[in-house]
């Protein structure tokens, strides 16, 4: 296996500290997330190359059984995940025939170093013993179900779930969703096995229907009763939005059915919740059941003059 820098990946110094390790992993990751760069290869294979850097680096253990054994920490880990001790030895420090000792690794490395490490984890020293090690694996994702309100949806909103390891976490639902869409909260799914990383939790995404509003992907449409008065000689009517009332003007002659545009008053993009879709407006004109005498004769003096002006 082609031998990998971490330290070059994660861009930071071979003497840095985990703090800073940790600031760089959280940069890229957020740089080369799939999220962020969907359908781009190129950018997930960075980004696993960085996960992986990550999981080795900020672990001590992990990092100083890195540091010591550089190019060999690939084959250490094939090794430890086959028991194979033996064969990573001959490769790293040849074959032990009859009557030939390895050399004293103290004397090599100093105390506290390589010989410590290959003891703790190999059982040098101890004959016929042999130590297994677990494959390590990635824990299971998991998908927990999430209802919202239109108006969580459009404003964000916040949600008590529960991680893979049991704990209850808060976690942060932004502006956008829609039914059908998934929240990726990385880490916080079934724990790995044999030092694996945890799964990743998703967030399955309803939204409930509402009264007024109807929800067409990043546009919101609705009704808008008109008395027949307006309707027929103008004026200007308050439109409730989902971010408060606004003021529309309504021009003469408006019949059932005319559509009016509100900009950047619909729902807010996912993953640009500067930028909105559209408010559409659909007039519904009010014909009136019960007239007044008067009224009534206002009409039929309409209709007379229509019918004049059609002769």
């Amino acid at each position: 296996m082609e031998y990998k820098d971490y330290y070059r990946i994660l861009g930071v110094d071979r003497n840095a500290s985990l703090e800073e390790i940790k600031r760089a992993y959280r940069r890229l990751a957020r740089q080369f997330h799939p999220d962020v760069n969907p359908g781009d290869k190129v950018a997930e294979e960075r980004f696993k190359e960085i996960n992986e850097a990550y999981q080795v680096l900020s672990d001590p253990q992990k990092r100083r059984q890195y540091d010591v054994l550089g190019r060999g920490w690939h084959q250490w880990q094939r090794s430890a995940a086959s028991g194979g001790f033996e064969d990573f030895a001959r490769r790293w420090f040849g074959q032990a025939g009859p009557g030939v000792q390895f050399v004293d690794l103290d004397d090599l490395f100093g105390r506290g170093s390589l010989a410590d490490l290959l003891e703790a984890f190999f059982n040098i020293g101890q004959p016929r013993a042999r130590t297994t090690y677990r494959r390590a694996r990635r824990g299971k994702d998991m998908e927990v179900a999430v209802e919202l309100t239109l108006e969580e949806a459009y404003h964000g909103a916040t949600r008590r779930v529960r991680r893979g390891d049991g704990r209850v976490i808060t976690a942060k639902i932004p502006p956008g969703a829609r039914t059908g869409s998934r929240i990726r909260l990385s880490g916080q799914g079934e724990p790995g096995r044999g030092g694996g990383p945890p799964g990743d939790l998703y967030l399955r995404i309803t939204v409930k229907p509402h009264p007024i509003f109807r929800q067409e992907g990043d546009d919101l449409w609705r009704d808008l009763d008109l008395d027949l008065y307006t309707a027929v000689l103008g004026g200007e009517v308050a439109v409730e939005t989902l971010d408060g009332p606004v003021r529309l003007k309504i021009p003469p002659g408006t019949s059932s059915g005319k559509t009016f545009r509100l900009r950047g008053k619909g729902m807010p993009r996912p993953g640009r919740p500067d930028r909105r879709g559209n408010l559409y407006v659909v007039a519904r004109v009010q014909v009136p059941s019960r007239l007044s005498a008067r009224e009534w004769e206002l009409f039929e003096e309409l209709a007379r003059l229509q019918g004049r002006a059609a002769s």
